[in-house]
């Protein structure tokens, strides 16, 4: 059970950082210097957004055998692991949304858009798919969120400055390629093959 917290936790935090929503939350922390409301955004824009995926993830995976649903795991996981190995870039339209709305709305308003087809939010359908527990999936990811985001907020450029980024996306990538396999292990003893 615990696993259904702590994998996630770790997967998309280490898939975070250099993304385009810790980008997103340079900008917003630079932009109002209010560290609280754009913290209170990520967190109410990260759980609506990861509990729509989840429960797109634990549908999904109703559907399938244990085998399929492991087999299109450990596709998945391959693919998210290749997509974390190519750094994201800010969108113009998500940086001009701050100019609209206070710190709160906007970060909530941002982080959500920008989540939308984002690697987090594929590993949170795909945890929620081969996990049982989805509150705490949800809750997995919200937190792998805020520990890539919250330090960025409260040190601004100076934090993602320091960061080795082409080594944490490595990281990341290795931690999606460990869970393909895993995932492929199971796929195979669910099929009978091992």
């Amino acid at each position: 059970m615990l696993d259904s917290f702590l994998v996630p936790t770790a997967i998309v935090a280490l898939a975070e950082i250099g993304d385009k929503t810790q980008l997103l939350a340079l900008i917003l922390a630079a932009r109002f210097r209010k560290p609280w409301p754009i913290i209170a955004g990520i967190i109410a824009a990260t759980l609506a957004n990861h509990a729509a995926a989840g429960a797109v993830g634990a549908w999904v995976g109703s559907f399938f055998s244990d085998a399929v649903l492991h087999w299109i795991l450990a596709a998945s996981f391959a693919a998210t692991a290749l997509w974390t190995l190519v750094p994201d870039k800010l969108d113009d339209e998500e940086a001009n949304t701050a100019r609209k709305f206070g710190p709160f709305v906007t970060t909530l308003i941002a982080f959500f858009l920008a989540e939308i087809g984002d690697k987090t939010q594929i590993a949170t359908v795909m945890l929620a798919a081969q996990y049982p527990e989805l509150w705490l999936v949800i809750i997995g990811t919200t937190v792998g969120m805020l520990i890539a985001n919250v330090p960025v907020v409260l040190a601004g450029n100076f934090a993602a400055e320091k960061l080795p980024l082409t080594l944490i996306r490595r990281l990341a990538a290795s931690a999606f390629f460990v869970l393909a396999i895993v995932a492929v292990y199971k796929a195979m003893q669910s099929s009978g093959w091992v």
